[in-house]
């Protein structure tokens, strides 16, 4: 893609109510836009990230039996009411009517939903199990939105739910997605920790999150130095140099982004809203349920924090916007203009390439390719003279003066 066509306003200077490090690249470098407070827009870069965010979270899901579908975002008050949440909720339940003064709310989550949706049809064992996903937005009304993307009133999510007829298939499924979860962070390039939770507005008989370690995060984590024992805070009540309750270790608390939970449901809404099944022996019995909750948003945001510096992002391989960024400098020459180009082709037939076509400075197309964040850059200069670039691999920090005819073998090593 040539970049003078890409929408990618970049900023010398971050808005003044941008506090953390995500917060402020992401503005700068023009991937998402504030509307309204815990509002934005996710521009052409920043939705490209996204994309392949959900790339990887749908081949992972998809690979263990899980079906993508998607529901309304509007909800109607009955199915809040059969489960009881429509008050319990509280007030970040986006509540609203319609013309003939019927109530509905924006989803902050569709537990309601998924099991209107399929408690008429599931009515056998020979049914189950079941694994139903999405992707969709959300909405909470956050008394206090904060950092971006991390506490927004709308927010893009992948919300699983499964169907079980028993408590050992629920076991089984809990430990599944939760190996799904470490793939999928692994792969977009976060290290987190999974700790136990409290279940919160969601309910249910277990919880636990996925955290990543980040000074900026809203939660305190509490973790033993001796063995694998974690949990969130609000959950455990230890604080440092505490003992562990599991080993007799000591106590260490650092903060975390959420970027993931998972919760045992059990029979919580199936009962509540008539969910029931026939089993083998007969007997007529609640579904029993999970659910699985990623932020994709949040795992955004949360990219941004774990691999940047105040000036600059490096994107993961997984999850980067374009592969190579391509830096023609000397496009007033018509010589080297038309071998730029040809570069340009060369690569794109391979790869996901931005081409920076712009009559800009030199410095002002390495500070934006800086805070755009592509990993691997080509930088097409005064070693055109010798029939070269010179190959950038911002991981490493290495530069190599690669023969034109060259590149493609060479960036097919680096990006696998």
């Amino acid at each position: 893609m040539k970049q003078s066509v890409l929408y990618a306003p970049t900023l010398k200077e971050a808005p003044k109510n941008a506090e953390v490090k995500s917060h402020k690249l992401l503005t700068r470098s023009g991937m998402i836009k504030q509307t309204a407070a815990g509002v934005y827009s996710y521009l052409p870069l920043g939705h490209r990230v996204m994309k392949k965010i959900e790339a990887v979270v749908r081949e992972e899901h998809d690979q263990i039996g899980c079906s993508e579908l998607i529901m309304p975002a509007l909800q109607p008050r009955d199915l809040w009411d059969e489960s009881g949440r429509w008050d319990d909720f509280g007030p970040a339940l986006m509540r609203l009517k319609d013309r003939k003064e019927r109530n509905f709310c924006l989803g902050p989550t569709h537990e309601e939903v998924i099991t209107d949706l399929v408690r008429d049809v599931i009515d056998s064992y020979k049914k189950l199990p079941l694994a139903l996903y999405q992707i969709q937005t959300k909405y909470r009304d956050e008394l206090r939105p904060r950092f971006a993307l991390m506490r927004g009133r709308e927010f893009v999510m992948k919300d699983l739910y499964t169907f079980s007829d028993s408590q050992e298939d629920l076991e089984r499924w809990y430990e599944r997605v939760s190996e799904v979860y470490t793939r999928i962070f692994k792969r977009v390039g976060l290290d987190t920790r999974i700790v136990a939770s409290d279940t919160g507005d969601i309910g249910g008989d277990q919880a636990h999150e996925f955290m990543v370690m980040s000074e900026v995060g809203e939660d305190t984590i509490t973790y033993c130095e001796a063995c694998s024992y974690a949990a969130n805070q609000e959950h455990s009540g230890l604080d440092d140099g505490d003992e562990c309750p599991e080993c007799g270790g000591r106590i260490t608390t650092a903060m975390g982004i959420e970027v993931g939970n998972i919760f045992k449901l059990g029979t919580k809404y199936s009962e509540s809203m008539n969910a029931y099944f026939t089993d083998r022996d007969g007997k007529r019995k609640p579904l029993i349920m999970g659910c699985y909750g990623l932020g994709v948003s949040r795992t955004l945001m949360a990219a941004v924090e774990q691999h940047s510096t105040d000036e600059s992002i490096v994107w993961p391989k997984a999850i980067t916007p374009f592969d190579i960024h391509i830096l023609p400098l000397a496009l007033n020459d018509d010589e080297k203009r038309e071998t730029s180009e040809e570069v340009q082709t060369t690569l794109g037939a391979h790869f996901d390439v931005l081409y920076d076509d712009r009559e800009e400075r030199p410095g002002v197309k390495f500070k934006d390719a800086d805070l755009i964040g592509i990993p691997y850059r080509v930088v097409l200069g005064k070693a055109l003279e010798e029939g070269k670039a010179e190959c950038i691999d911002r991981y490493t920090g290495e530069t190599e003066l690669v023969p034109l005819e060259d590149l493609v073998a060479f960036f097919q090593k680096k990006i696998a």
